[in-house]
């Protein structure tokens, strides 16, 4: 077992956890939220749940998390599911390396398992896309398995109690925070001592606007009865995302069909459907550019404007629209995206036989895959009126 002293840590004695287990559950018992999948001991219902809930609000997932099992209600129909349903189900929610992999262990299930969904913590380890914190809840939760599942709520809670003087931002420092969840686990609840630092880190415990005064174990926090509470947990900031300059060409035919592109790539937001989308260095740059209408000489050397990109690219003559819609704003955890909209339509369009490329009507879109960013785009040029007036 990892030495904590070693970190600075002088963990309480026995008396005062198993008094502060006592304090945490009873706090629990009343107060707990009613959530849908806290009524299952189901794990593939806490696994969906838990995944989900990485970095996404409770009252966001709820609906996501009743339709993914309406669609998919056992580990076999996610195994088996099509690429563009399991997409459509986490369509808005981002992170979508995180449902590919959820069907890759459901075929690991399927597989490895014969169908069952593994009851040990080794064993949960090791499907795919399940990392200690989703191993810990899973096992806890669903098994009643004394695992710690530590998150960035647990940390914050952890880090008030203790004065823990190392950055919770850290992954190496992970490994701190999970050896004293060890020692202060309820081994008779696991599931809900876990449950309970996660409903307390997240709302009295917050990382903005804490109420330090209304927590039930503010007795045993070292940072509250010290006046430190300001300064834990450490963390350190963010770096900014990078960021990304698109134009999003938005087509309309004759048909009133927009044209539709799948993202084929392996990188981000591979599967989903899009507005086709051209890269440029910045706006700034590009507003030398008269983006609608001939390219005067001194512009040149900027090379092709997204509009003559995108007609070489399609091989399609479009009447651009001189028509100024919002800039869209989209940030991804390590890249923000600033999306220009130019909008165009053609007389005589043609259909693509070597790339996923589709003319679509807006009452096809609920049948493909959007990101979000796309769900922007869409949204801003329903906003100008410029559909409306041509339905």
């Amino acid at each position: 077992m990892l030495d904590l002293k070693q970190f600075g840590i002088d963990m309480w004695s026995d008396e005062k956890i198993f008094s502060f287990r006592k304090k945490l559950l009873v706090w629990y018992d009343n107060n707990k939220r009613d959530l849908p999948w806290r009524r299952s001991r189901d794990p593939y219902h806490i696994w969906v749940s838990e995944i989900m809930l990485q970095q996404t609000r409770v009252d966001t997932v709820i609906p996501y998390y009743k339709r993914f099992l309406e669609w998919f209600p056992t580990v076999e129909n996610l195994a088996d599911a099509p690429a563009e349903r399991l997409l459509k189900a986490w369509e808005g929610l981002g992170y979508y390396s995180r449902v590919r992999n959820m069907q890759a262990a459901a075929q690991q299930i399927m597989t490895e398992f014969g169908g069952q969904f593994p009851n040990s913590y080794e064993e949960i380890s090791s499907l795919k896309g399940i990392g200690p914190y989703t191993a810990g809840a899973i096992s806890s939760i669903a098994f009643n398995l004394p695992e710690p599942a530590v998150d960035g709520n647990v940390m914050r809670v952890l880090a008030r109690l203790f004065e823990v003087n190392h950055d919770i931002g850290n992954p190496s420092n992970r490994k701190i925070f999970q050896a004293m969840m060890e020692i202060l686990i309820d081994p008779k609840r696991p599931g809900d001592f876990n449950q309970a630092l996660m409903d307390l880190g997240s709302d009295i415990e917050s990382p903005v606007n804490p109420r330090p005064e209304e927590s039930p174990v503010k007795e045993f926090s070292a940072a509250y009865q010290n006046g430190t509470m300001d300064r834990y947990p450490i963390k350190a900031p963010k770096k900014k995302p990078i960021p990304i300059y698109l134009n999003a060409l938005v087509v309309q035919n004759k048909d009133g069909k927009f044209l539709l592109e799948k993202n084929e790539s392996e990188k981000l937001l591979a599967g989903f459907w899009h507005f086709p989308l051209i890269e440029v260095n910045d706006f700034s740059q590009e507003e030398e550019i008269d983006l609608f209408h001939q390219v005067s000489e001194e512009s040149i050397y900027f090379g092709p404007s997204p509009k003559e990109s995108f007609q070489q690219d399609y091989d399609l003559e479009v009447n651009w629209m001189d028509y100024q819609f919002e800039q869209i704003k989209h940030v991804f955890s390590h890249r923000k995206w600033h999306v220009r909209i130019l909008a165009g339509q053609v007389n005589d369009f043609h259909e693509f036989q070597d790339r996923e490329v589709s003319w679509l009507s807006p009452e096809e879109f609920k049948d493909y895959p959007f990101a979000k960013p796309q769900q922007k785009i869409w949204q801003a040029y329903q906003r100008s009126g410029l559909y409306d007036s041509q339905a």
